[in-house]
């Protein structure tokens, strides 16, 4: 049975169609990137699996059974969605992460919720600004908070929308390590909407290219070619090989 499925998926905003007939499947351990030009339907695709919009037509599955009949709750516990914005609030950085546990509340919080909360707080290195508020920190500090956030919420599959937009190159790598040791080692998955394209080969297993509202090619390292960049971003560019990896430079 497979692990995760997309299928399907049209959506539109009022007469213009944004998605168009997008399915795709990925495998448990999968971190995925999505890839293209502003404009081309990454966001819309990655709200409408997590159902924050409602596709026009198209269902999204987990292992057989369609996340898009089960309750909000239930939704929660199997999809994680760090939105590329995000509003803050009067609330500690500590206190923020822990709504991470909402799906998960019975009648209060626990004493398992409360730990969980502070070993992914250590692990992103948030530890000192617990008790501060969020709207206090920095634009690369919040980022943080999001992503740990849903880290704490566990589910099975994690959408991130540009995680990396809002830190320097050292937390990019950090974030970008964390996401994949974290799907590795619980058999997750990941889909994430990535615009540095190298950033992304270097910490991806698969890619789905987009364009024009629909997928135009998904693989793995080898759908990196100059012929699907120039098709996709409309640049010209070379793909070197470097210990193994594609590395893109454009011209």
């Amino acid at each position: 049975m497979m692990f995760f499925e997309v299928k399907g998926i049209n959506f539109s905003y009022r007469s213009k169609r944004v998605l168009d007939n997008v399915s795709f499947t990925i495998k448990e351990d999968d971190v995925v990137s999505v890839l293209g030009p502003n404009g081309v339907g990454k966001t819309t695709l990655i709200k409408c699996i997590s159902k924050v919009l409602t596709p026009d037509a198209g269902s999204v599955f987990m292992r057989g059974e369609n996340l898009h009949q089960m309750s909000k709750k239930g939704i929660a516990k199997n999809i994680g969605y760090v939105a590329q914005k995000s509003e803050t609030s009067r609330t500690t950085v500590f206190d923020s992460v822990l709504l991470g546990r909402k799906p998960h509340f019975e009648w209060d919080v626990t004493e398992k919720d409360i730990r969980l909360t502070g070993r992914v707080l250590h692990l992103l290195g948030l530890d000192g600004l617990a008790l501060k508020y969020v709207d206090e920190i920095s634009g690369g500090e919040y980022q943080l908070v999001q992503i740990a956030r849903v880290l704490v919420q566990q589910p099975r599959v994690i959408l991130l929308d540009e995680p990396t937009s809002s830190l320097d190159l050292s937390n990019q790598h950090m974030i970008m390590h964390l996401v994949r040791n974290i799907v590795k080692k619980n058999h997750m998955a990941a889909i994430m909407i990535i615009h540095d394209l190298n950033l992304a080969i270097r910490h991806s297993d698969k890619f789905i290219m987009m364009k024009d509202g629909m997928i135009y090619s998904v693989g793995d390292h080898k759908v990196i070619t100059p012929e699907n960049i120039k098709a996709v971003y409309n640049i010209e560019a070379y793909v070197e090989s470097v210990r193994g990896i594609p590395v893109v430079i454009p011209i």
